[in-house]
């Protein structure tokens, strides 16, 4: 369970960009983030991820107060959130191999089982011809999958994915959203943020919805 309560969240002594949130992401739940450019999305997700503390308020992650927790405590938190960055973030020295495998290497996962699982994770996302592709010469919806496969091969259980289909084409966009279907249905509590309203009309999931900081919740009709 994942519990927002009251969070406000400014930068600096700026004003708050983010003004009385209060949502529960069940576990094993989908919702759609989104809202017009500027409305808080970005920043809602990085306190999802941990990469930023409210400026008020209480966030709770699987059951920990992330205001309490401790420095120590904070990165095996983080490990159990997945992120799919609008901008990939890959690293382009590395391989898709090697990219994929980096979030089991920091944990410590030993090579032999890691090779076996990150090549079995990139066949899922239709990749198995390209493991030792770098990232320049892999194409945008290429990079994207890549970007998912690193996101979810530590089986982390929430799942948080900004504008995974934003640069890609409308084929591919379907692709990808499939995956993120797939892998709600394994159990991955997913947010998924997008501005397109015509996902949000094509696929009838909860959507968390911002303006100006604040958030409404618009349920899925029985």
């Amino acid at each position: 369970m994942v519990r927002f309560q009251n969070v406000g969240m400014r930068y600096g002594f700026g004003p708050e960009v983010l003004r009385d949130i209060s949502f529960d992401l069940a576990p094993g739940s989908f919702h759609f983030l989104t809202g017009p450019s500027g409305a808080g999305k970005s920043s809602l997700l990085k306190l999802l991820y941990l990469a930023h503390p409210p400026s008020r308020g209480r966030v709770i992650m699987f059951g920990n107060d992330v205001a309490a927790a401790s420095r120590r405590a904070l990165p095996a938190l983080r490990r159990r959130v997945g992120v799919v960055f609008q901008d990939f973030r890959l690293l382009d020295h590395l391989t898709a191999r090697e990219n994929v495998a980096l979030p089991l290497r920091i944990a410590g996962a030993r090579p032999a089982g890691t090779d076996r699982h990150v090549a079995e994770m990139l066949a899922w996302v239709g990749l198995a011809k390209r493991l030792d592709a770098r990232p320049p010469s892999l194409s945008g919806g290429e990079q994207q999958r890549v970007a998912i496969a690193r996101a979810v091969i530590a089986n982390p259980e929430l799942l948080l994915a900004d504008e995974p289909t934003g640069s890609v084409d409308p084929v591919m966009g379907q692709r990808l959203m499939h995956l993120f279907i797939e892998l709600n249905k394994l159990g991955t509590t997913v947010v998924f943020a997008t501005h397109d309203e015509r996902l949000l009309a094509s696929v009838r999931l909860p959507v968390l919805r911002l303006r100006d900081g604040e958030l409404t919740q618009e349920r899925v009709a029985a």
